[in-house]
């Protein structure tokens, strides 16, 4: 019997019933202090996905950071608020030990075909084969969960406070080992950018997200062309302020199409 990927291992939900889906945090994707962040975020979305009464397509994810996760066993409870002729709403909970420690939203619709047209083009970058991959040891295990290939903005080799002017980041990216891209692959992806005052202050400052919203602009037809072939990420700050900042982001395939955005809002301490 084949192996199972590392990734379908650790967003495996059991469905049971009125308790909804219970699952069990991943080694293979820990992070420094629980999972990360977007393992969870994958698994907020395969609860919905996997849930009966489930229809359509994922198009927005909201994920709010109640709590740390722990390691070990949760259950998750996705529940449609509200079923329209298309589209369809989704409060989510993650619950350890009795408490919320992530409290999310989903919304998900019928696509229709309708005109369309790209307003935030792919940048102009050298091809995956032309990028080497991320050097180093990575201090964290859910990093050896993929293949990085950083043109701009890698994580700083020094923690010396030397920084940079702006906090972007390019790289191409993709599942190691290699894996069809779905939505919950591509929830998790928007979640892979370190955080942006790192890349600023080359600071190893405690910082966490609090809030993570991505865009579905994909449909499922567009993410099985997008197959197993890397996945170009950008991610940039727009403030630092008050122990907080917020980062977007955009996923691009190799052929330009612009896959998901993201926006988060992280705290910092100094």
């Amino acid at each position: 019997m084949p192996e199972t990927h590392p990734f379908d291992d650790a967003i495996a939900l059991q469905w049971q019933f009125e308790s909804g889906h219970r699952g069990e945090t991943s080694p293979a994707y820990a992070n420094m202090v629980g999972p990360f962040g977007g393992i969870t975020a994958a698994q907020t979305l395969n609860a919905v996905l996997q849930h009966p009464q489930c229809q359509g397509e994922p198009v927005a994810m909201t994920k709010n950071f109640c709590a740390a996760v722990a390691d070990g066993a949760f259950h998750i409870i996705a529940r449609p608020v509200r079923t329209n002729r298309s589209t369809q709403h989704w409060i989510v909970e993650t619950i350890q030990n009795g408490e919320c420690v992530i409290a999310a939203t989903v919304f998900t619709a019928l696509r229709r075909d309708t005109w369309h047209a790209p307003e935030h083009a792919k940048p102009e970058v050298p091809s995956p084969a032309d990028v080497p991959l991320r050097g180093g040891r990575p201090r964290v295990e859910w990093i050896n969960r993929y293949e990085m290939r950083f043109i701009e903005g890698a994580i700083p080799a020094h923690w010396d406070g030397s920084g940079a002017t702006a906090s972007l980041s390019r790289l191409w990216m993709r599942d190691q080992p290699a894996r069809g891209l779905d939505y919950p692959a591509l929830a998790a992806m928007a979640d892979v950018f370190f955080p942006r005052i790192w890349r600023r202050r080359a600071t190893l400052a405690p910082a966490g997200t609090v809030s993570l919203t991505v865009y579905f602009h994909a449909d499922r037809d567009l993410l099985v062309t997008t197959g197993t072939g890397y996945v170009l990420g950008q991610a940039q700050a727009q403030a630092f302020r008050k122990g907080y900042f917020d980062q977007t982001a955009q996923l691009w395939n190799e052929a330009g199409d612009l896959l998901a955005t993201s926006h988060q809002v992280v705290y910092f301490r100094e």
